[in-house]
C-alpha cells in the first residue's frame, strides 16, 4: 500500500516555528541523541538496532495510537510526507559534509538539523573520502541515520547494524536481486534509485515483479527552479503506474540560486575549486547569465513573502506534493538555519505565487496527461 499525505494536511494549526539554536549549540555542544518523544517510546527507540526491531517499533506505535513523526512535528514544526515508500516518513532536509569544513562544524550542522526535526541524513562511501561513513560526527548512527548510497567504489565497510534506505546509482541487471537480498537479510528496510532514467526504473520494477523480488520505491532526482522536467513530468507518471516516489536534491542548483554568483565567482565558493570547473563555466555562460537575471526578478517575490531567495527556492521545491523530501547541502550553521526557515515559507506558497514564479522562469514542463503535482 502506498501512503501519501499532502503537505497542507501536515501543517499544524498552531505556530510551532523552528527554534533558533542556543549559543551553546552553535559553539558545538554535543546534544543528547534521545528524541523528544513520550516516555514509552524512548526505550523502544534505543533498542531499534536493526530493521526487524524498527518494524516492531512501528507496530508498537500503531497499536498504541502513537506517532513519532507527530510528536517531533509538534515540537519543531517539521513536516513529514508519506509517498511511494510504503509508510516510510522523512523530514524535508539533509546535511552533507566535505573537505571544506571541520568535524566541529559538521557536528554543529548535524546537531542543528536533528534538533530541528530532521530525520534523514544522506551519506555514501565516497563522500569526504569515506569519512562521512566512519567519522565520529555521526553520533547514534545505527538508530538515526537514514540510508547509504553505493556507487562504483565498494571498498571498506561501515559499522552500521542496518540502513533505513539504500540508493543505487548504477543499473546492473543484478541490482534488483542484490537489494532484495539486503532487505530480506534485515540489513536495510527499503531501496531506491538515484539518477536513473524512467526506463531503467520501469525495467527494475518489471524484473522485480517477474521474479518475485522487491522493486525500488523512490527515485533521487535533481530538482530546482531551473531543472523541472523529470520531477514534474516523468516521476508523477511513474508514481501513478508503479508507486515510485521522488526525493530531490540540489534545490539551490549547486549554490547558483543562493545569489552569491550574481557578480562573478567568489574565491571562497565551490565554483572556484578546480574540481568544480564545470560549475564555473556554467555560471559564466550565456545561460548562466540569463538565470541570474531571472533570480533578480524573483527577489521582489521573496521580499514580499518576508524570506530570502534561498528560502523561496527551497519552499518552491517543497510545494510540490509529489516530492517526499528536499535534500539540502549546508557548509555552515547560518546557512542551514536559513534553509530550514523555508518550512515557514511553505504555507505562503499559494497558487498565485507559484504562477507568478512560473511566469518569470518560463520553463514549466507539460506532460501529455494531466497529473496533479
Amino acid at each position: 500500500m502506498h501512503l501519501y499525505k499532502p503537505a497542507c494536511a501536515d501543517i499544524p494549526p498552531h505556530k510551532p516555528s523552528l527554534q533558533k539554536p542556543s549559543e551553546a549549540l552553535l559553539k558545538g555542544k554535543k546534544p543528547s541523541v534521545v528524541p523528544k518523544i513520550c516516555p514509552p517510546l524512548c526505550g523502544w527507540a534505543g533498542k531499534a538496532s536493526g530493521a526487524v526491531e524498527l518494524k516492531q517499533l512501528e507496530k508498537f506505535l500503531h497499536v498504541h495510537g502513537l506517532s513519532l513523526q507527530d510528536t517531533v512535528r509538534a515540537e519543531t514544526g517539521m513536516k513529514y510526507r508519506y509517498r511511494g515508500c510504503r509508510g516510510a516518513a522523512w523530514g524535508g532536509t539533509w546535511v552533507t559534509f566535505g573537505g571544506q569544513i571541520s568535524d566541529e562544524v559538521a557536528e554543529q550542522l548535524m546537531t542543528i538539523a536533528y534538533e530541528s526535526g530532521v530525520n534523514l541524513f544522506d551519506t555514501a562511501e565516497v563522500y569526504a573520502a569515506g569519512k562521512a561513513w566512519t567519522g565520529s560526527v555521526v553520533w547514534g548512527a545505527t538508530e538515526l541515520v537514514s540510508w547509504g548510497e553505493f556507487g562504483a567504489d565498494k571498498s571498506g565497510s561501515a559499522e552500521f547494524s542496518y540502513l533505513f534506505f539504500v540508493f543505487c546509482f548504477f543499473f546492473p541487471a543484478e541490482i534488483v536481486r542484490a537489494m532484495t537480498h539486503v532487505i530480506n537479510q534485515g540489513m536495510a528496510m527499503y531501496w531506491g534509485t538515484s539518477r536513473w532514467s524512467a526506463m531503467e526504473i520501469m525495467e527494475a520494477y518489471s524484473v522485480a515483479r517477474q521474479f518475485n523480488m522487491i522493486p525500488p520505491v523512490c527515485e533521487q532526482a535533481e530538482y530546482h527552479l531551473f531543472q523541472r522536467e523529470k520531477v514534474e513530468v516523468q516521476l508523477p507518471e511513474l508514481y501513478h503506474k508503479i508507486g515510485v516516489g521522488a526525493m530531490t536534491w540540489s534545490p539551490l542548483a549547486c549554490g547558483i540560486i543562493s545569489g552569491k554568483y550574481g557578480n562573478g565567482v567568489p574565491e571562497s565558493s565551490r565554483a572556484a575549486l578546480k574540481c568544480y570547473q564545470w560549475l564555473k563555466e556554467k555560471i559564466i555562460s550565456e545561460e548562466g547569465r540569463k538565470q541570474q537575471t531571472k533570480l533578480k526578478d524573483l527577489s521582489p517575490i521573496a521580499e514580499r513573502l518576508g524570506c530570502t531567495l534561498p528560502q523561496l527556492a527551497v519552499a518552491w521545491c517543497l510545494r510540490n506534493e509529489g516530492v517526499s523530501s528536499v535534500l539540502l547541502g549546508s557548509s555552515n550553521p547560518e546557512q542551514l538555519i536559513e534553509n530550514l526557515g523555508a518550512i515557514q515559507v511553505l504555507p505562503k506558497m499559494t497558487s498565485h505565487i507559484v504562477n507568478e514564479i512560473d511566469n518569470i522562469l518560463g520553463n514549466k514542463p507539460y506532460s501529455k496527461k494531466d497529473y496533479r503535482s
